[in-house]
C-alpha cells in the first residue's frame, strides 16, 4: 500500500517541480503574476522559479517586428487624394507597461500603434503639397513621421524605431496631371541642353573658321613673300644670262611672246610679215644692237 503511495507523491513532488520552473530566451520578455498582480518584469535569460498555482507567467517578444499597415487615402495641402502604403518597424520597450496598457493583448497594441501611424502620416501628407510628397523630401517625411509615431507609442510601451512609405498611388486624373508635368519638364531640360549644345557648336565652328582664316591669310603672306623672292631671282638670272648673252636672250624673249600671242587655235593677227615681231621667222634674223 505504501509503494503507490510514495509514486504519486514523487509524481506529484516532479510536476510541482517542473511547474515552478520557466526558461526566458535572449529574445523574450518574461513578467511573472502573483494573484492577477505583476511581482516581476525585468527578467535576464535563463532558468527561473516561481510558485506553482500561486504565480503564472506571460512571455512576449523583444525583437524588432513589423507593422504592415494597409492603404489608404490622404488628402495633401493641394486637396488632392494620394494613396498611401506603409510599414512599420517596432518593439516593446517596456513589458510592464505594455501589458498594463494593452491587457497583454499584442493585437491590441498592434491596433493603437496602427492609428497612432496614420494619424501622424496623415497630418505629415496634409501639410506638404503633392509635389513634396513625391519627391525626395519624401525621406524627410517618414522620419518625420517616425519620430513622433514613437513620442506618442511610448505610453503604450511601444517603440517605434522606422516607418517606410512603400508606395503613394496617385488618381487617374493626378496622375496623367504630374506625368505631363514631369514631361514638360524633361522637355524643358533637353532644349536646354539642346540650345548649350547649340551655342557650344557655334562657338567652336566661329573658332575654327577664325583659324582657317588666319592660316590662310599666313599662307597668302608667306606664298607672296616666296613668289616675290622667286620672282626677283628669276630676273636676277634672266639678268645675268642677257648680260653673257644678249642674242640668246633675245631669242628667247621673242618665243615667249610668240607663245603668249599665239596661244589660242582662233587667234587671227595682222602684221606686217617684215616687222620687228617676226624678225626671228626670216631667214636672217637681225642682230641685236
Amino acid at each position: 500500500m505504501m509503494r503507490p503511495v510514495i509514486l504519486i507523491l514523487i509524481v506529484i513532488l516532479g510536476v510541482l517541480g517542473v511547474s515552478s520552473l520557466f526558461v526566458v530566451n535572449e529574445t523574450q520578455y518574461a513578467i511573472k503574476f502573483q494573484l492577477g498582480r505583476i511581482v516581476k518584469s525585468d527578467y535576464e535569460p535563463g532558468l527561473h522559479v516561481k510558485v506553482p498555482f500561486v504565480n503564472n507567467v506571460r512571455k512576449y517578444d523583444k525583437r524588432l517586428l513589423t507593422l504592415d499597415t494597409n492603404a489608404e487615402d490622404m488628402l495633401t495641402s493641394e486637396q488632392k487624394f494620394v494613396a498611401v502604403d506603409s510599414f512599420v518597424k517596432w518593439r516593446i520597450a517596456d513589458v510592464r507597461r505594455f501589458y498594463t496598457s494593452t491587457q497583454g493583448n499584442e493585437r491590441v497594441a498592434l491596433n493603437r500603434l496602427d492609428s497612432i501611424v496614420k494619424d501622424r502620416i496623415r497630418n505629415q501628407i496634409a501639410s506638404r503639397t503633392l509635389k513634396e510628397v513625391i519627391s525626395e523630401q519624401r525621406v524627410t517625411t517618414m522620419l518625420d513621421i517616425a519620430r513622433e509615431a514613437n513620442v506618442a507609442s511610448k505610453e503604450f510601451g511601444i517603440e517605434v524605431v522606422d516607418v517606410r512609405i512603400k508606395a503613394i498611388e496617385l488618381p487617374d486624373d493626378v496622375r496623367e496631371s504630374v506625368f505631363r508635368r514631369m514631361a514638360a519638364d524633361r522637355q524643358k531640360e533637353a532644349n536646354l541642353y539642346r540650345f548649350e549644345g547649340r551655342e557650344s557648336a557655334e562657338r567652336i565652328t566661329a573658332s575654327a573658321d577664325r583659324e582657317v582664316q588666319v592660316i590662310l591669310a599666313e599662307a597668302q603672306r608667306d606664298g607672296q613673300t616666296l613668289r616675290g623672292e622667286g620672282d626677283a631671282r628669276s630676273t636676277e638670272i634672266y639678268a645675268n644670262s642677257y648680260g653673257q648673252d644678249q642674242e640668246f636672250y633675245a631669242f628667247y624673249r621673242s618665243l615667249q611672246a610668240y607663245g603668249n600671242a599665239f596661244g589660242g587655235s582662233s587667234d587671227i593677227m595682222l602684221l606686217d610679215p617684215k616687222s620687228e615681231f617676226f624678225q626671228y621667222f626670216s631667214s636672217e634674223a637681225p642682230k641685236q644692237k
